[in-house]
């Protein structure tokens, strides 16, 4: 029954073992912004020059010439952990754009159990309480225009905050660079995430943690370690616009999501595993949006047949007098399970006067 009562609290505290660079750290700021992204399978970094550049890619900030606001909510595996992110971005000059967002990913409403059962071996479900587990990331961002001719380079600066109910809390920093190049017709990009490794800092309640130390033998004998690293990642990115018809457009990007250790991934090797990911965006007058997207491809083995396995994206998009509306039908955490992702941009500038 012990093992039972402590389970989750173990789980937790896994989270936060390790004290040298982490393959999966601060994951939650891997998972995406803004339905349209999100529906053109997260295949922006060349083409990104709004309010969500931040995110994306700073370097798109540059771009920016009104004050943008951005907001999304989606639910993640199935409606258990809520994830929401807002930002605000305007134009310094000509050259240069600056944008603040807010992330938070968050369980809520854990049942805590590590009390449920008294000195006696009594169970009283009153000694039950509730707590949540929490990331968040503050991230200032900056894009500069034209550093070289066509070149466009931006930096994000995060601040990470994370806690586990009373158990634990950790703080983090770590920043992100980005460019992009425009050559005649064709856009590229690139991101390089956690570019100095993120380093986060946790402290551990020690009276909670002494509570359950030797539940279990041989289990949570020594506090966990205090420092985790969030290694760097890459992502290039290769887009081009082409107009069908007087009305109709269409906006193509391939990006290569790049992680420097092996994973099941088309392309995998002990030192560098990558990614690809596909958008296609159709542009009628430009006021409606229709939009695909194909990523996370996958190398899955079963017994002595290997088969690859990828993610469909889908979306619509609306525009109109500064506002625009963004769905995207996406697998955003549950297996199998696809979501519906809405996000809301405005430009401001069209709502008040300067």
């Amino acid at each position: 029954m012990k093992k039972i009562i402590l389970l989750s609290f173990i789980s937790l505290a896994q989270l936060f073992y390790a004290q040298t660079g982490r393959h999966y750290s601060n994951e939650f700021l891997n998972i995406g912004v803004d339905a349209r992204a999100l529906a053109l399978g997260n295949a922006v970094v060349a083409n990104t020059n709004d309010v969500n550049a931040g995110y994306w890619n700073p370097a798109g900030l540059s771009q920016v010439k009104n004050k943008e606001l951005s907001l999304m909510h989606a639910a993640y595996f199935a409606n258990i952990a809520q994830y929401d992110y807002m930002a605000y971005a305007k134009n310094l000059n000509d050259k240069t754009g600056i944008s603040v967002s807010l992330i938070r990913f968050g369980v809520d409403n854990i049942m805590n159990t590590t009390q449920l059962i008294d000195d006696q071996g009594n169970i009283n479900y009153d000694r039950i309480t509730y707590f949540s587990a929490a990331d968040y990331a503050l991230n200032f961002s900056i894009g500069r225009q034209n550093i070289l001719k066509g070149l466009n380079v931006g930096a994000t600066a995060k601040i990470i905050y994370r806690h586990i109910g009373d158990f634990a809390s950790g703080y983090g920093f770590g920043f992100d660079l980005g460019a992009q190049y425009q050559l005649k017709k064709w856009q590229f990009g690139l991101m390089l995430r956690d570019i100095t490794t993120t380093f986060n800092y946790w402290s551990v309640n020690q009276d909670a943690f002494d509570a359950i130390a030797q539940a279990v033998p041989g289990q949570n004998q020594s506090a966990p370690g205090n420092i985790e690293l969030t290694l760097p990642k890459m992502q290039l990115g290769v887009a081009r616009n082409f107009t069908l018809n007087n009305h109709l457009d269409l906006l193509a990007e391939m990006d290569f999501n790049a992680r420097f250790f092996k994973m099941h991934t088309l392309i995998s090797s002990d030192i560098i595993s990558i990614d690809p990911a596909l958008g296609l965006e159709f542009t009628y007058y430009k006021l409606a949006f229709v939009r695909l997207g194909v990523n996370n491809f996958r190398k899955e083995q079963f017994y002595d047949n290997e088969t690859t396995k990828f993610q469909p994206n889908a979306g619509l998009g609306f525009k109109y007098k500064g506002i625009s509306v963004a769905y995207a039908l996406t697998n955003i955490g549950s297996d199998g399970f696809y979501s519906h992702v809405f996000s809301l941009q405005v430009n401001l500038d069209k709502f008040f006067k300067k």
